[in-house]
């Protein structure tokens, strides 16, 4: 895994096969492997900042971020996921420390907001994600709010 480019691009910075290995990557994901129809294009992405590694033009690790007031009141990181051919690679620990990264740089806080799969709880809680007790389902997967101030 020597070839491994980050990107970081607004919606408008995206080439088409960018868009489209991203947009592959995130139905394998939560779609096929999760077996969860849902709307994956939900018209947020035209406001989102991507951040994604990618190894020979295939998305490895993928998640996107927002500012404060679009998706909650603080920013936000959301539709986060590595790929089966990246797991265990410690790629999702590396993008989420990016995620963190862009947006004290970008949107000058370190308050984010996000609705994490129960099963990574500890896993964002690693990164200062505390648990709001807000639990539900979403698409029939048990989710949890989670805050970093």
């Amino acid at each position: 895994m020597s070839n491994i480019v980050w990107k970081i691009k607004t919606f408008d910075e995206f080439t088409v096969p960018e868009l489209y290995a991203v947009l592959k990557a995130r139905i394998d994901v939560f779609v096929i492997e999760q077996n969860c129809p849902y709307p994956d294009l939900d018209n947020y992405d035209q406001k989102a900042v991507h951040i994604w590694a990618e190894e020979n033009g295939e998305v490895l690790a993928y998640c996107r971020i927002f500012d404060k007031g679009i998706k909650y009141e603080e920013t936000s990181i959301g539709r986060v996921l590595t790929t089966e051919l990246a797991r265990g690679k410690s790629l999702g620990k590396l993008l989420i420390k990016y995620a963190v990264e862009t947006i004290e740089n970008r949107f000058h806080t370190s308050e984010i907001r996000i609705s994490a799969q129960d099963y990574l709880l500890k896993f964002y809680g690693d990164f200062g994600f505390q648990d709001t007790g807000k639990k539900y389902l979403e698409d029939d997967i048990p989710h949890t709010e989670m805050i970093r101030k």
